[in-house]
């Protein structure tokens, strides 16, 4: 199980250089799908920090490099002409406010990049580092992001 979680997201940063090198053809669909290796990433935090898997140093800081290397550049996602089509969710204010969407953007990166200098090694240390990483998601998508049901 731990080497099939571990394969996963090593497939997942591999997948993520892939994607961003499409991102000039279809910036769209490529920030969607860097947002779904995130919430992988995330979702395998979360079940261990829900106790719903064990907790693995290495899988916890392999999700949190791939949380950083999403986040790397992320911005770049969000040219001028990207803002409907592809049932985005991205909210007008990003363009509104590319100043404020940059800086949301850049928090993201310094908290997954102090993960990645002090990892893990408890379970209580990725919980903390989680509830950082979620709190940098949440001011983001509360003003960045149309939900879409």
């Amino acid at each position: 199980m731990i080497r099939q979680t571990t394969i996963a997201l090593v497939a997942t940063v591999c997948s993520l250089s892939l994607t961003v090198a499409s991102a000039n053809d279809d910036p769209i669909a490529t920030r969607k799908a860097m947002m779904k290796n995130v919430g992988a990433s995330i979702g395998v935090m979360g079940k261990m920090a829900k106790g719903e898997m064990a907790f693995d140093a290495i899988q916890a800081n392999l999700a949190m490099r791939a949380i950083n290397n999403a986040a790397i550049g992320f911005v770049h996602l969000f040219p001028e002409g990207s803002e409907s089509g592809g049932e985005t969710e991205a909210a007008p204010k990003i363009w509104e406010d590319m100043a404020g969407f940059i800086a949301k953007s850049r928090d993201m990166e310094e908290v997954t990049a102090e993960a990645i200098a002090f990892p893990a090694g408890s379970l209580d240390e990725m919980r903390e580092q989680l509830g950082k990483l979620g709190a940098t998601c949440k001011a983001c998508h509360e003003g960045y992001r149309i939900k879409k049901s």
